[in-house]
């Protein structure tokens, strides 16, 4: 069973509030801009994955597709930066279209591997295309400004990056609770009642899949922004994995699930480090420094931890947990 929660008006307002005071108390700008890229990200595919019952391992094809795009049109062709954002979604719009033409005719596994199949195809034209870069990427892609906003500074796209992960997710939550979003539940329920009842299944997981592939483009589009580079590494299948990763660890078909997901394995990819040599302060071990090369161990054992204790995900389960103590 899957779990949603209802956020408080007032817990939401303290978020939004840490996320604002965030780069003055110490949290790296370029750190928490790409926290926010992946969780977008992870929130995309949580609306597909989550409240359509439809996983996808191809969402990287969406993701690096149109970092690729939008780091082209902003340095090949000069176009403003948020026309090239548009454009990398319009990008992963259309291979979303593509892909869920294909794949939302069939349900479980054989809509995962044609997904799949149809990334690889994404990640072997990337890797030959010329305007790439191939295994060096395309590099120096400009920030530019925004109606006259600099954003070469950090802090001022922080909060351009903020403002649109804000947006997104408050659009992304009315989708699910849209009669849109209560009938793809039906369908990922019960989908032979569904039709019996003239609902037509596969044009509302066509139109999630493209919702779903709009938000994942438009996250893979910020991030070359924000890094100014886009690599082979976001178009590969193990991208794909590592955001249904975030999705599972912080709790599929939740609210803020995807989003502490995406907080919890990109601060482990970036500060292991620095947690590991804190570990070693405080227990004396000199073997955690080792952690530090074992980035993928690590997640993987969380990801072990939650399946074996937090099986909905880490805010599925406190959620469960505080409906059974009412």
């Amino acid at each position: 069973m899957l779990w949603r929660t209802r956020l408080p008006a007032a817990v939401l307002w303290a978020l939004l509030a840490l996320a604002l005071i965030a780069p003055w108390i110490g949290l790296y700008p370029v750190l928490g801009m790409r926290m926010m890229c992946f969780a977008l990200f992870a929130c995309a595919f949580n609306l597909l994955a989550g409240y359509a019952g439809l996983i996808s391992f191809g969402h990287a094809a969406l993701f690096g597709g149109a970092g690729y795009l939008a780091g082209l049109a902003l340095t090949a062709w000069g176009l403003p930066t948020p026309v090239g954002v548009l454009i990398g979604v319009g990008t992963a719009l259309g291979i979303g279209l593509v892909m869920g033409l294909l794949a939302v005719r069939r349900q479980g596994i054989y809509f995962s591997m044609i997904t799949l199949a149809l990334a690889q195809i994404v990640y072997f034209y990337c890797l030959q295309a010329n305007f790439t870069g191939g295994e060096d990427g395309l590099q120096g892609i400009p920030r530019g400004n925004l109606f006259g906003l600099p954003l070469q500074s950090d802090r001022v796209m922080y909060y351009v990056v903020l403002v649109v992960f804000a947006a997104s997710w408050w659009f992304m939550r009315r989708v699910v609770n849209s009669p849109f979003g209560q009938v793809l539940q039906a369908v990922r329920e019960n989908e032979p009642r569904a039709i019996s009842l003239g609902y037509r299944a596969n044009r509302y997981k066509l139109g999630v899949f493209l919702i779903s592939a709009g938000f994942a483009g438009l996250a893979g589009a910020m991030k070359a922004v924000v890094m100014g580079f886009e690599t082979l590494t976001d178009v590969h299948w193990s991208t794909s994995g590592l955001v249904i990763l975030m999705t599972l660890v912080g709790g599929l078909g939740t609210d803020l699930g995807p989003i502490l997901g995406a907080v919890i394995i990109t601060v482990l990819e970036e500060k292991m480090g620095a947690i590991s040599s804190f570990l070693v302060h405080v227990t004396g071990i000199d073997w955690l420094h080792q952690l530090n090369d074992s980035v993928s161990m690590v997640i993987g054992a969380i990801f072990v931890l939650c399946v074996l204790l937090f099986r909905r995900g880490i805010v599925g389960e406190l959620r469960a947990r505080l409906l059974m103590r009412k």
